[in-house]
C-alpha cells in the first residue's frame, strides 16, 4: 500500500468531497449547495491523503479575516473539511486559526479554546409584543426577492463587520451563503423571504426568514424560520423584529444563531415567554501567540507575564509579557517571573472576549501565581460586546 498527502487537485474535488460528507455521516447536498461549496473552496488550501490513490482522509482551510476586540480584522485560517487533523498556518502568517466544530472534545486537545456562544430562541408571539422606541414608526418595511435584496443587506452587514469581534469579514462570493435554500432542508416550510427596512430612502437594516403554515383546533399555528436580522441602529432593529412578531397566520418564532448579548430580550415584554437555548459557537487557537495577542486591544490598562504552554506549537511555549489598554498592545518573550500560567487553549477562549479569565481559573484551567493578576488580565481581556459568529463555514 502507498499513502501519499497531496495538495487537492481541482479534477478530483467531487470524489474529495464525496468522501468528507461520508466522513461526517451526511447524506449528499443539494447541487445548488454542493455548486457554492466548490466555488467558496480554496483548492491550494486542502489538503487529500490518498491511500492506493483513494481519498482517505480531507483537511481544509479558507482564507477569512475576523474581527477582534479594537475593531481591528485580522487574517486568519478558518478550518474546516477536516477527517484528519490540519497542522499550523504558520507559514502563511495567519496569527490565528478559527474553526466551529463537529464534535468540540476533539479539538481541545490540539489548542483550540471555544471562545464564543450562539443563542438559539423559540418566541411565543402571540402572547407577548415588542417595545420599539421612538421613530419605528418612520422605518419603512418593504418585501423584496432575496436576490434582488443582496446588494442592500451586504452593505449593511459590512459596516457592521468591525463592532463586534468574531464577525467575518465577507470574502468574495460568501454573500451567497445566506441565500442557500435547498427545499430538501426547508422541513416543510416556505422558500426564503427578505425584508428591508428603510430610513429616508437609505437601507439600514434587513430580515431574511420563512414561514412553516401550521394550524391547530383553534386556527391558524405557523412558525417564522428566522434566518438571520440585522440593522445599523436601535430603532430599525425594533421595526424589524416588531414586524416578524407580527406576520399573519403565525404563533410562533424560531432562530438558531444571534448574539449572547442580543437587544431583543431587552425589547420583548416577557422574557419568561422566550426559550433559550446556548452552545459554543467558534473554536479559536492561537498559532503566533505573541503576535495574535498584540493585535487587538484591552479594555483596560494590562501588564502581566503570561506562562503558556503549548505542546503542538513550542515555538509559543514560555513565558510572555502582555501589556496594552485600549489603544494598542505588545507581547513580547521575557524571564521575568511569571504571573499567570495556562495553556494556549485558555488563551484561545478568553481571546475574543467571550469569556473571562476569572471563569476559567475557576475551572482550574488557569493559576494565578501573583496576587491580582488574575482580576486585572480577566478584566482587560474583555469585549463590550460579545463574540459572535454569524454563519457556518
Amino acid at each position: 500500500m502507498t499513502t501519499e498527502l497531496r495538495q487537492l487537485r481541482p479534477d478530483d474535488w467531487a470524489d474529495w468531497y464525496g468522501k468528507l460528507e461520508r466522513a461526517f455521516g451526511g447524506t449528499p447536498e443539494a447541487p445548488e449547495e454542493r455548486a457554492l461549496w466548490r466555488r467558496l473552496g480554496e483548492p491550494e488550501r486542502c489538503l487529500d491523503l490518498r491511500d492506493d490513490g483513494e481519498t482517505v482522509g480531507t483537511a481544509g482551510a479558507y482564507s477569512f479575516r475576523l474581527t477582534v476586540p479594537g475593531g481591528a480584522v485580522l487574517p486568519v485560517a478558518g478550518v474546516t473539511l477536516v477527517s484528519v487533523q490540519l497542522a499550523d498556518f504558520r507559514d502563511r502568517r495567519e496569527a490565528l486559526a478559527v474553526l466551529t466544530a463537529s464534535e468540540p472534545a476533539i479539538y481541545g486537545r490540539f489548542g483550540y479554546g471555544a471562545a464564543s456562544e450562539a443563542v438559539s430562541m423559540t418566541l411565543d408571539t402571540l402572547r407577548q409584543s415588542v417595545r420599539v422606541p421612538d421613530g419605528a414608526d418612520d422605518v419603512r418595511l418593504r418585501l423584496v426577492d432575496p436576490e434582488d435584496g443582496l446588494a442592500d443587506c451586504e452593505k449593511v452587514y459590512e459596516q457592521l463587520v468591525t463592532g463586534r469581534p468574531g464577525m467575518l469579514a465577507r470574502q468574495p462570493h460568501w454573500e451567497r451563503l445566506p441565500l442557500l435554500d435547498p427545499e430538501a432542508d426547508r422541513d416543510g416550510a416556505g422558500p426564503l423571504l427578505c425584508v428591508l427596512a428603510e430610513v429616508a430612502g437609505e437601507v439600514r437594516g434587513y430580515a431574511r426568514y420563512a414561514v412553516k403554515a401550521g394550524w391547530d383546533g383553534g386556527g391558524p399555528d405557523g412558525t417564522v424560520v428566522l434566518r438571520d436580522v440585522e440593522a445599523l441602529d436601535p430603532v430599525v432593529y425594533a421595526a424589524l423584529w416588531r414586524y416578524l412578531f407580527g406576520i399573519d397566520l403565525t404563533s410562533r418564532l424560531t432562530v438558531r444563531n444571534r448574539p449572547a448579548d442580543d437587544p431583543l430580550l431587552h425589547l420583548v415584554d416577557d422574557m419568561r415567554r422566550c426559550r433559550i437555548g446556548v452552545r459554543e459557537s467558534l473554536f479559536v487557537r492561537l498559532v503566533e501567540a505573541g503576535e495574535a495577542l498584540a493585535a487587538r486591544t484591552y479594555a483596560a490598562p494590562l501588564d502581566v507575564v503570561l506562562d503558556v504552554a503549548d505542546p503542538f506549537c513550542p515555538w509559543n511555549e514560555g513565558r510572555w509579557r502582555l501589556s496594552g489598554d485600549e489603544k494598542g498592545a505588545s507581547c513580547e518573550r521575557t524571564t521575568d517571573p511569571a504571573d499567570l500560567t495556562l495553556s494556549v487553549r485558555e488563551l484561545g477562549a478568553a481571546y475574543l472576549g467571550g469569556f473571562t479569565l476569572e471563569a476559567l481559573a475557576g475551572a482550574g484551567r488557569v493559576r494565578e501565581l501573583r496576587p491580582g493578576a488574575l482580576r486585572e488580565a480577566s478584566m482587560a481581556f474583555g469585549a463590550y460586546r460579545k463574540p459572535w459568529l454569524p454563519h457556518g463555514f
